[in-house]
Order: C-alpha cells, then structure tokens, then sequence
C-alpha cells in the first residue's frame, strides 16, 4: 500500500515540478531591463499594442495610422478614429488623435488632434481651423 501512494504523490510532484519551471522561463524575459524589451518589439507589435489599447479605452476604432516614430519616452503616433458614422459615409465625422505609448507599447495617454467630416480636404496642415 505504502507503494501505491509513493506512485501517487510521486506524479503530481512530478508534474507540479514542472509548471514552476515553466512559469519561470516565463518570466525571465520580461525581467530583463526595459532597453532588451524596447529592442524586441517590432514596429508592427507597437502598431497592433496602440490600436487594441486605444479602441479599449475609446470603445471607437483606429481606421489609418498616418504618422509613427520612436521617440525618447517610447513611441509616438497619429490615428484616425471613425466618431460617428454616417450616410453617405463621405459625410462620417473622424478623428485625428496623438498616442503616446513607453518603450514596452503600453499607453501612457492620448489626445484629439482634430475632427473633421471623412470627405473634407485636409485643412490641418495649411494653417485650417
């Protein structure tokens, strides 16, 4: 009998033995200084990290990225956001908002830029409203 429960108690160690192990593996990456992981994550993951994060908090959701660069603080973009849609959809109201993310693609905050019916020229640039 005593056998039979050394059996028992020797597979659950066994497997609980490895889940920490792998769950350490886990962690060792994000562990690493921030530079390592600032180095890692591609231009396309920061994209995809602003644009999922934004339409969480905004419940609206990024059309076009039209401006993206790398700055000391972490990452700074231009979005345009569909507002409030309309018929025809050349009528639709959009956005023009400034994100800011850190060195890992978190959101540290954003702001309206600008709003602006889709089917209007770009009066922003040339000195508009």
């Amino acid at each position: 009998m005593s056998n039979t429960s050394n059996n028992h108690t020797s597979e659950p160690q066994a497997s609980q033995q490895k889940t920490p192990s792998s769950h350490q593996s886990r962690q060792s990456p994000t562990d690493s200084d921030s530079s390592a992981t600032q180095s890692r994550m591609s231009p396309v993951q920061v994209l995809r990290e602003a644009r999922a994060q934004l339409a969480e908090l905004t419940g609206m959701s990024v059309e076009t990225v039209t401006s993206f660069e790398r700055t000391e603080d972490g990452w700074s973009l231009e979005v345009e956001v569909l507002e409030l849609a309309r018929v025809p959809d050349t009528m639709s109201l959009m956005a023009s908002y400034e994100v800011d993310l850190d060195p890992e693609g978190l959101l540290t905050g954003y702001r309206r830029l600008r709003r602006y019916e889709r089917g209007r020229a770009d009066g922003h640039r040339s000195g508009g409203r």
